[in-house]
């Protein structure tokens, strides 16, 4: 990167840094919000550092230390691939600052370049607290020499970026065609959807060729695993004889083949750059039409329809808010073609669990996929600096919310009810049984509705300059998310011991009582928090 690209990046990471608000701002809320969002995000940081030491530590007990390395290279480069990918549309492409960026007298190229860079830097403390904590883990059982950490510690930078110009290629192509098409934001999460399936499907079939056995075959196979992957992907060979051999011929490979790698693929992107982004941000109007009369609404109605155009109208809201419901459906028409008994086996690997002992956990899986992801947690700062639209309008804020939480109950409850009675035909529940899980689902999508608008209100962030920052970053969705998603893992498993040794009719039944006892009081909670930040 040249001098320009540095300054226009410094100003990019300037501009959004929330250390800026805490140095320079005054209002002591907003100062106090910087805080709360650094120590989270501090917190996360040591989990996801502690899990990985954690993992290590298993490695090393069972004998395949010298896999660490490559294990390492893989679970970041997977990482930063789905990173990227899902916030291209966003970051690098029709973003809110286009028209900014592009009068400032820099090139295509370098204002692409140095988006992707801004992108890499957002999320390297991710990438770097998976290297550092696994190379302590390496560290404790292989002992290797002191010049294998600082370089371990160097490649690290540059680990997931060969990922990311991967996911950011296929992005750019997905822009480009999608671009030539009237509905580009529709084509686009079209696109986008079709590509993460296959991902997902890929995932079930690289499984099945790697998978061995137990034992010492599980330790060959893991090794097997790995060294197909090297094969493909070199550069986890590079970074393994880096570390563990200190070839300074692969460090260097590493390092080259990512710069170049760099630079290759912001050529294309960069001849296509203003034509993509153009295309992205502006809509043909249709030459037919026809004139009708006006459909009436209710308020709330409107507000729910007005979200529904927001969602359709953004490529990252759209994968984020309905990637479930996909997945979901998805697993609902594959549970009535595939044998059940046999689904069971192979999703639990083997262990002793019956369909019948399944019957109270159907809502809560459902619900994994439906539930984790809540529009209300986002609809709220989406509004962004047009908020004083918001306020403008005749009408009141408890009527703004309710009709943002209608929508969500539009969007998660016919899903629910699909996948629910089609779970329950293919494992071939009691009709009473079958009837309490589709009330419990009806429950839980309440719950997630009221809680995701709590977290939407109570943490609402209205000064974001990309929507991904509020979508996949925000700290209202981190705090909707996080004890939703473990606290209904421990419930999967929590319900199935339950179930047998108590009747699950009435284990349904009482959760039934407190999910709804919950959603009541939390939407009690929303309504109480219905005032301008």
């Amino acid at each position: 990167m040249n001098r320009s690209s540095l300054v226009l990046l410094k100003t990019l990471l300037r501009s959004t840094s929330q250390l800026n608000i805490y140095r320079y701002g005054t209002d002591k809320k907003k100062k106090s919000r910087v805080i709360g969002n650094y120590i989270g995000m501090s917190v996360l940081y040591l989990m996801l550092m502690a899990y990985c030491i954690a993992t290590c530590i298993g490695y090393g007990q069972i004998g395949i230390t010298d896999a660490i390395p490559a294990i390492c290279v893989i679970t970041i480069s997977i990482i930063s691939f789905f990173f990227t990918f899902f916030k291209t549309n966003g970051y690098l492409f029709n973003f809110k600052e286009y028209d900014m960026l592009m009068s400032l007298p820099f090139e295509a190229r370098t204002v692409a370049g140095c988006k992707f860079m801004y992108m890499y830097v957002k999320s390297l403390g991710w990438y770097l607290s998976i290297a550092l904590s696994m190379m302590i883990g390496w560290g404790i059982y292989a002992k290797p020499a002191v010049l294998a950490y600082p370089v371990w510690i160097i490649l690290s930078f540059f680990i997931p970026v060969i990922p990311m110009l991967i996911a950011s290629f296929i992005g750019f192509v997905i822009a480009k065609i999608s671009a030539g098409f009237r509905k580009t934001n529709i084509v686009q999460t079209i696109l986008t959807f079709i590509f993460v399936l296959l991902v997902f499907a890929s995932r079930f079939v690289i499984e099945s060729v790697f998978k061995n056995g137990k034992g010492k075959e599980a330790l060959e196979s893991v090794h097997l695993y790995v060294d197909k992957y090297a094969r493909i992907y070199l550069p986890i060979k590079w970074f393994e004889n880096s570390v563990c051999r200190l070839k300074i011929i692969d460090f260097l490979l590493l390092i080259i083949v990512t710069v170049t790698v760099f630079v290759l693929i912001f050529i294309p992107v960069g001849k296509s750059y203003r034509k993509i982004n153009s295309n992205l941000k502006n809509h043909a109007a249709s030459k037919k039409y026809s004139m009708n009369d006006l459909r009436k609404r209710s308020v709330v109605n409107a507000i729910a329809y007005k979200e529904f155009k927001r969602m359709t109208g953004s490529t990252v809201y759209m994968t984020n808010a309905a990637m479930g419901e996909l997945l979901v459906m998805i697993m609902s028409i594959a549970v009535l073609v595939v044998d059940i008994d046999k689904a069971i086996y192979t999703v639990l690997q083997g262990a002793p669990v019956t369909k019948e002992m399944l019957y109270p956990a159907v809502p809560f899986i459902i619900y994994f996929c439906i539930g984790m992801a809540a529009t209300t947690a986002m609809t709220p700062s989406l509004e962004g600096k047009n908020y004083w639209i918001v306020q403008s309008l005749p009408i009141t804020k408890k009527t703004l919310y309710q009709g943002k939480m209608l929508f969500n109950i539009y969007l998660t409850v016919p899903f629910t009810l699909f996948a629910t009675i089609c779970f329950c035909i293919s494992m071939k529940t009691p009709f009473m049984t079958a009837l309490l899980s589709i009330v419990l689902g009806l429950c839980l999508c309440a719950f997630s509705t009221a809680w995701g608008c709590v977290c939407g209100i109570k943490h609402m962030r209205l000064d974001w300059e990309n929507e991904v920052e509020v979508v996949k970053q925000g700290p209202a969705v981190s705090l909707y998310l996080l004890p939703n998603m473990f606290i209904t893992m421990a419930l999967m498993v929590l319900v199935v011991l339950l179930g047998t040794k108590m009747d699950q009719n009435v284990l349904l039944g009482g959760l039934i009582v407190i999910e709804a006892t919950l959603a009541a009081l939390l939407y009690r909670k929303a309504m109480s928090l219905c005032i301008l930040p």
